[in-house]
């Protein structure tokens, strides 16, 4: 079992055709991903031919022929996709999202970094009254390994398991997945550093704690605001697995904007050390690097690992 992506989950990728949209298809595909189809209303009625290569879990090797649609629309009437990831430029992103909405996807996956801050409350705010999860904005996206992989993530840094992953850090997530990628995961979620997402820390927290194959969950927090202090009180109230926490940041210097996050450390609110302190008064293993979380992980999950 996987949260929010599995093998069924059937995806579109709008802004498929552009540089970035189509090597990250390819490497969607190579890992498995049932890639349904791509949106460029330009280009709708073309083929995309994509040479991919043979892994254990892709289509095996041969040319695989994705359709462009003209709309998302168009696209969930043909296939019945109910997952597209976003790979278009900032200023088209929040309109990219909200046709996705308008057209019943369950899932939107937002790749897309730089998108301004009032654009990202309006189309999570509609989302979510609409029923559509968004995973973003500026995030490597999630991946189930085995199963699917909607975003950027490497494929080929893990292997499937039982740990679940949420992290605000792309790149954390990366390191994370390999240093323990004997063991695997469930899922991986990366939901993003900026100011506004659409799915948070305790979102993913509780969908870990309803997944019978997910016996463990790695956090990874960042400087700034106060995600990782409520999801430490979620913790505490609502979760009954280990949980094991890292938060990027240690040495950041007082009252300077740091980050993709743009996260501004003043005083003690927001600072690593503030955060780590009530991760572990819930209860949460915290490790003071990102090879000491693999460790503390390896550690509680004992024989298993």
């Amino acid at each position: 079992m996987a949260v929010y992506l599995t093998k069924e989950s059937k995806v579109l990728v709008q802004g498929m055709t552009g540089g970035e949209g189509m090597k990250h298809t390819r490497r969607m595909l190579a890992a498995g991903t049932n890639v349904v189809g791509g949106v460029n209303p330009r280009k709708a009625g073309r083929t995309v031919a994509f040479d991919v290569p043979a892994s254990p879990n892709g289509p095996g090797g041969a040319p695989v022929a994705v359709p462009v649609f003209g709309s998302v629309a168009d696209g969930v009437r043909s296939t019945g996709a109910d997952v597209t990831v976003v790979l278009v430029p900032p200023a088209f992103a929040g309109a990219a999202v909200t046709e996705a909405v308008d057209a019943g996807i369950g899932l939107a996956v937002v790749i897309t970094e730089g998108i301004p801050v009032h654009d990202s409350v309006a189309f999570t705010t509609y989302a979510r009254v609409r029923g559509t999860r968004v995973i973003g904005p500026n995030c490597p996206g999630l991946i189930s390994p085995g199963q699917s992989n909607a975003g950027i993530i490497p494929a080929d840094i893990t292997e499937p398991g039982r740990i679940g992953l949420v992290s605000k850090s792309g790149t954390l997530t990366y390191q994370l997945m390999h240093e323990l990628r004997d063991i695997g995961f469930s899922t991986c979620v990366g939901i993003g550093g900026d100011p506004v997402v659409g799915t948070t820390h305790i979102d993913c927290l509780a969908a870990f704690e309803d997944d019978p194959d997910t016996d463990l969950v790695v956090l990874i927090g960042e400087i700034g605001g106060d995600a990782e202090e409520r999801a430490a009180a979620y913790v505490r109230d609502h979760v009954t697995k280990p949980v094991v926490g890292y938060v990027a940041g240690f040495t950041a210097p007082e009252g300077r904007t740091m980050g993709h996050a743009g996260a501004i450390v003043s005083g003690s609110s927001g600072t690593a050390q503030a955060k780590k302190a009530a991760l572990e008064a819930a209860g949460v293993r915290v490790g003071d690097t990102p090879t000491e979380t693999a460790k503390l992980v390896l550690g509680l999950l004992g024989d298993r690992a």
